[in-house]
């Protein structure tokens, strides 16, 4: 930090600036019609260089993902990255295993926690944030069919019970 701008104040940022700092590339909307979720969780990706301009480009499908812990790490499966097609012969493999940057605690209680309530550790969105890939993590439960639709209706009653107060006032 020079200087100049030691003992500068930071200014807040404006609405261009904020968009700027926060992209959602891909969102897992299945996620929350099939599973409760319990826990939410931000971690960070170890990606390639091809992997991160293919998701600057907007290109990621994460619905069928999951997190599993595989020694003292978490790693990611199943999320499809497609290769960068301005890339030469030093592209990625779309499908491979990514590893999860957590704190070693965060990884012992998540593990712990799925595997003694039998939960799952799926991803809600991937974004980029601050020129970092971040992925939302969610320790989750499955939800039953009859769950779904009770959900459903319960989501559709709350709508018109909202649209009602509104037209009142």
């Amino acid at each position: 930090m020079s200087k100049a701008n030691k003992g500068a104040k930071k200014r807040p940022l404006g609405k261009g600036e904020e968009q700027n700092r926060f992209k959602v590339v891909a969102v897992n909307r299945l996620a929350r019609h099939d599973y409760d979720i319990l826990r939410v969780v931000e971690a960070g990706v170890i990606l390639l260089g091809t992997e991160v301009k293919s998701i600057r480009a907007g290109r990621a499908n994460i619905r069928d993902a999951f997190a599993r812990r595989a020694g003292d790490s978490l790693w990611l499966y199943d999320a499809h990255i497609p290769r960068y097609e301005a890339a030469s012969y030093n592209n990625h493999e779309p499908m491979r295993p990514r590893k999860l940057l957590l704190h070693k605690e965060q990884i012992r209680t998540l593990s712990r926690e799925a595997e003694a309530k039998r939960l799952t550790l799926v991803p809600l969105r991937l974004y980029i944030k601050d020129h970092h890939a971040k992925i939302e993590l969610a320790l989750v439960k499955g939800r039953k069919e009859y769950d779904k639709r009770d959900v459903i209706a319960k989501r559709d009653s709350d709508r018109r019970i909202q649209q009602a107060l509104k037209q009142r006032v």
